[in-house]
């Protein structure tokens, strides 16, 4: 049989209900100045770990209070056992939020180390986070007296009803798992498909790769479709790329000098110019005799793909000034067409013109 209540009952439940509170204040005052200095580290991991236990450690020395205050109190045995067991389910359900946050998080900083952008692939966070929601949802079960064994057998056999009616869903699931593990594509890469969409690839979700494009626009792709096309990434093996600039000159160009001039372009360009590579080595290849020039391929290197269009820009426009300044002609397309009629002479001109002769 039970005590009656008393005062001292009532104190010291108070006293031990208090002593939670304020541990839960200062622990997380504590961790809040831990943070600040977390965040001068390189490591992004210790950021999530901290921000994390500021939300579980308060909630866990409340419970803690909570239990000692139920245990000062002359509670009947059932009445002490429900709260127990409610304090429990209360900390299995906080613990298991908190770890789904630390264990997405340090998934989400590993992605982000490996690719190197701010974008994460979300479909590996997104399995984290279930899978350890539902452990703990599991636990709770259990902990609550409820058997989870036809639980896991009904999810067993209707998994397999869900399997057969989500075909699709389930390809595009695996298909972005293959596509991230074999580390073929992976956010922040430039690619372009046979089918001609390109972009930077922005995620890679449980369901289809969103990629941006130059124009700012989001094409969205299914996985299973990314996984089984052409395509080609212009960020593997290596971001820096090489593009090729056509130039052609007149037949009375000095190409020795035409050579060293457009190699000083090409060489001011990859050191001035945003996207450019410093250390590239400037190359000029001729390569044909023209109608009217000897034409050329000019090999400049550029930090990425999308960098190309401003390289190519400024090159052009200081070429042209410098070829103005340096007398090199660059001629513009002509032919000599000879015309032949019945009964006269066709005298050839250049640009297609002829002047017939009786």
């Amino acid at each position: 049989m039970n005590r009656a209540l008393t005062l001292h009952d009532l104190i010291v439940a108070g006293a031990a209900l208090a002593a939670g509170i304020v541990a839960g204040l200062l622990l997380r005052v504590a961790l809040r100045w831990l943070g600040k200095h977390a965040l001068r580290t390189r490591w992004s991991g210790d950021d999530v770990i901290v921000d994390a236990l500021r939300s579980v450690v308060p909630w866990a020395t409340v419970s803690a209070g909570l239990a000692a205050a139920a245990a000062a109190l002359p509670l009947t045995e059932r009445v002490g056992h429900n709260v127990n067991r409610t304090l429990t389910v209360l900390l299995i359900l906080v613990v298991t939020v908190t770890a789904a946050r630390v264990i997405t998080g340090l998934v989400k900083s590993l992605a982000q180390s490996r690719s190197g952008v701010a974008g994460s692939a979300t479909i590996f966070v997104n399995i984290t986070r279930v899978l350890v929601l539902a452990m703990g949802f599991l636990v709770v079960l259990q902990t609550l007296g409820i058997s989870i064994a036809p639980l896991l057998t009904a999810l067993g056999v209707g998994g397999l009803a869900v399997a057969l009616a989500m075909q699709d869903t389930l390809a595009n699931l695996f298909a972005g798992v293959h596509i991230l593990a074999s580390k073929t594509v992976q956010p922040g890469d430039y690619i372009r498909l046979s089918s001609g969409e390109e972009g930077y690839v922005v995620d890679i979700n449980w369901r289809n790769t969103v990629v941006r494009s130059l124009s700012n626009n989001l094409v969205i792709i299914p996985n299973a479709e990314l996984a089984g096309t052409n395509m080609t990434n212009f960020a593997r093996p290596e971001q820096q790329q090489s593009i090729l600039v056509q130039v052609g000159v007149g037949y009375d160009s000095d190409l020795e000098h035409v050579e060293r001039v457009t190699t000083e372009v090409v060489e001011s360009v990859m050191t001035d110019i945003t996207g450019g590579v410093p250390d590239h080595e400037a190359a000029v290849r001729f390569h044909t005799f023209g109608d009217s020039r000897i034409s050329f391929t000019v090999i400049l290197g550029v930090a990425e793909f999308s960098d190309q269009y401003r390289i190519k820009h400024e090159f052009i426009k200081r070429l042209h000034r410098r070829y103005q300044a340096e007398g090199i002609r660059i001629p513009s397309p002509a032919r000599t067409v000879a015309l032949q009629q019945s009964g006269e002479i066709a005298i050839p001109h250049q640009r297609g013109a002829s002047t017939p002769v009786a």
